[in-house]
């Protein structure tokens, strides 16, 4: 069982930054690929971006060039940093972590996640 907590979210204004947080229980984080996805009102949950256990990094076109996932094994975290900030960025965010066998674009859908986080609200004025 692995439990999520998010934090970081915001208030800020386009072209600020902000950093999130996951921190994640559980003695077998680093062995989890862990996720960020979104979701705005009215809207699905979308995909943001991924980093495996090994390190290796994914991102919404969306997003490219402007947010950074990272993670800190030792202290069972990811980081979402995050660049240039849009009023489209404006979600809930959300962590998730799973460790399902890989297959070509496994890491974009929620399918490949079995634990979540509450969420963390990012608002982006304009």
């Amino acid at each position: 069982q692995v439990q999520l907590v998010e934090s970081g979210g915001g208030l800020v204004q386009a072209g600020g930054s902000l950093r999130l947080s996951c921190a994640a229980s559980g003695r077998t984080f680093s062995s989890y690929a862990m996720g960020w996805f979104r979701q705005a009102p009215g809207k699905e949950r979308e995909f943001v971006s991924a980093i495996t256990g090994g390190g290796n990094t994914y991102y919404a076109d969306s997003v490219k060039g402007r947010f950074t996932i990272s993670r800190d094994n030792a202290k069972n975290t990811v980081y979402l940093q995050m660049n240039s900030l849009k009023p489209e960025d404006t979600a809930v965010y959300y962590c998730a972590a799973g460790n399902r066998p890989y297959y070509p674009g496994s890491y974009y859908n929620t399918e490949m996640y079995d634990y979540w986080g509450q969420g963390t609200q990012v608002t982006v004025s304009s």
